[in-house]
């Protein structure tokens, strides 16, 4: 009885198998085997910051607003251009009938059809549309600075970026390692324990360890996607990406003298030198605004043709001369003009003062943090080796009965706060020096 119900098993496996193989076959493929998975981009800190100015929208934003302004000063310079209009008018109109309302002349409206040019050109107002077109390229002027300071702002927030990606791997570094490490050592005292050789306690102590250190390598796991987050940004990516990041050789102490470094960032920070721009802009707009109460001379001239016409009326015309436009009194508005651009020239000048009060303020910070960065290399090397030291003691003795697993404990917590402020202090530090350089204006 068994032996039929065996081969009928048999034969039903025998009929499912090639059934099965091409049910494989329709699945969707993935990759082949042996074909190496897409590696992240490799990218220094050079090629992040090249991405960065050429597709960062700050930088695009800051360019097309300089490229508007130097659209306001060829504006302010078309004053000095004649201007040609072109005109066709038509009119028909009641016999011997005159515009009697609206007006102080009493002009005859005469039947005809004429084209003709008007043009008119500026002799001189005195100086106004001079001054105006200076401002006008003072302003352009400092919206290029602008463009500089955005490309500054970027550079910064690459660096920062770039050495946090790296500083968030090499503590992801130290967390997988103390993973490992403790993994170890709760095995170690498990197995002990189930020889009557540790208590419980020590168990729990050490699966506690194990369970803390799982939580910071969790929690460092989510800084490297972060940190990758915010390079994607300041890169100028919508999307987030990974890369391969070369690490940056550790720069060099901070210079001593901070006199000289306040001197150097009150003369190169774009922001001051576009904002003294602005000042001198703004004080020759006054100037503009002041010449509003001189007079405009100006030369016109018509001519054209009259096809169709009543009588009295030639087929052409053509007439010039001067027009001299004297201001006497127009409500005060040219008095409130320029007093208004008085008071927006002050107002540059103090925004000016406090600009540099705060960039000494932020130079002298960054050079103060930088000095503390550069300091806490050699301090942290040194808290690494005691701190190694104490653990390695603190094993041994544990090891051999002397102390209990308290003193393991705290030897393992220092060791790992050892270990992620040493890999962090090299990468504060040089986002420290990319801090100062930006504060110096030294970063584009």
């Amino acid at each position: 009885m068994k032996t039929p119900f065996r081969m009928s098993v048999l034969l039903a496996v025998l009929a499912l198998m090639p059934r099965s193989a091409a049910a494989q076959n329709t699945q969707p493929q993935g990759p082949q085997q042996g074909q190496p998975p897409a590696q992240p981009q490799a990218l220094t800190l050079a090629d992040a910051e090249k991405i960065a100015l050429a597709n960062h929208p700050q930088i695009q934003t800051a360019q097309n607003l300089a490229s508007a302004a130097k659209q306001q000063t060829r504006e302010a310079r078309s004053a000095y251009y004649p201007q040609a209009t072109g005109s066709l008018t038509v009119a028909e109109a009641i016999p011997d009938s005159r515009i009697a309302a609206g007006g102080l002349n009493n002009p005859i409206v005469l039947d005809r059809y004429s084209d003709g040019v008007l043009v008119s050109q500026l002799l001189t107002d005195f100086g106004r549309t001079h001054q105006l077109s200076k401002s006008a390229d003072l302003h352009a002027q400092a919206q290029q600075e602008a463009v500089v300071t955005s490309q500054e702002d970027v550079l910064v927030q690459v660096d920062r970026a770039y050495y946090g990606v790296l500083r968030a791997q090499a503590v992801l570094q130290v967390a997988q390692e103390t993973v490992k490490n403790r993994q170890l050592v709760s095995d170690q005292i498990t197995t002990m324990a189930k020889n009557l050789l540790k208590s419980d306690l020590d168990v729990s102590f050490a699966n506690v360890d194990l369970s803390q250190a799982q939580l910071l390598l969790i929690q460092a796991q989510n800084d490297v996607q972060a940190s990758f987050a915010d390079l994607s940004a300041a890169l100028g990516y919508a999307d987030q990406r990974t890369f391969t990041l070369q690490e940056v050789p550790v720069p060099p102490a901070p210079a001593m003298d901070l006199a000289s470094l306040i001197q150097q960032a009150l003369q190169n920070r774009p922001e001051l030198v576009g904002e003294r721009l602005d000042v001198n802009s703004a004080q020759t707009y006054a100037t503009a605004e002041r010449d509003l109460y001189f007079p405009t001379v100006s030369a016109l001239g018509a001519a054209g043709l009259t096809p169709v016409h009543q009588s009295g009326i030639d087929d052409r015309y053509a007439a010039a001369g001067v027009n001299v436009n004297i201001p006497i009194f127009n409500g005060h508005l040219y008095s409130a003009l320029h007093s208004e651009a008085m008071f927006r020239a002050q107002a540059e000048q103090q925004r000016l003062r406090d600009l540099q009060d705060g960039i000494v303020r932020d130079v002298r910070t960054a050079w103060l943090n930088a000095n503390s960065g550069f300091q806490r290399l050699s301090v942290t090397e040194q808290l690494l080796s005691e701190a190694t030291m104490a653990m390695n003691l603190a094993q041994a003795r544990y090891n051999l009965g002397l102390s209990s697993i308290v003193e393991l404990s705290q030897a393992q917590l220092n060791l790992t706060q050892a270990q992620i402020v040493e890999a962090s202090a090299k990468f504060d530090y040089e986002t420290q020096t990319s801090l100062l350089n930006f504060q110096l204006g030294n970063l584009h």
